[in-house]
């Protein structure tokens, strides 16, 4: 069970904004010698808040069924080796290094590919990512032209 916490807004002008946390557990290693231990094959239990945002609601009312946000990631990466996920990552270039920056860019790219495929095309505005009880990173990708402008 995951204890409810506040995090980092989101400024946007959509109507509706929805949260989704859940958690997983992976292992990884980080193929770079500055990477220091982390060079070394480890795991953690991740935790995930996933923010959707828009203003058109889909036929059953959501912006997005909680359940679709979880199970796109959750049985993606869940109890694997992050490394092994070629579609990815992979070990030689840093921008597919599965660090948790990328981890976090990660989860948004494979939501909005999923998001863009809906009739009410609601945005993934930010993915915020803890790999330990006192690390995280939070991913907001660019605006693209024609979304809606920050506030």
């Amino acid at each position: 069970m995951m204890l409810q916490q506040i995090y980092p807004a989101v400024l946007h002008d959509y109507c509706y904004e929805l949260n989704k946390d859940f958690h997983f557990a992976a292992a990884h290693y980080v193929p770079a010698k500055e990477a220091g231990k982390c060079q070394q094959l480890h795991g953690h239990t991740y935790y995930a808040n996933v923010t959707v945002a828009g203003d058109e609601l889909n036929s059953t009312g959501f912006l997005v069924n909680f359940a679709v946000i979880k199970k796109l990631i959750h049985d993606r990466f869940d109890h694997t080796l992050l490394n092994d996920d070629k579609e990815s990552f992979n070990d030689t270039a840093a921008d597919f290094f599965p660090t948790t920056e990328v981890v976090a860019r990660t989860i948004q790219e494979l939501v909005q590919q999923h998001l863009d495929g809906t009739a009410n095309k609601p945005q993934c505005v930010q993915v915020y990512l803890r790999e330990t009880p006192t690390s995280y990173c939070i991913y907001r990708p660019k605006r693209k032209a024609g979304q809606h402008a920050e506030r």
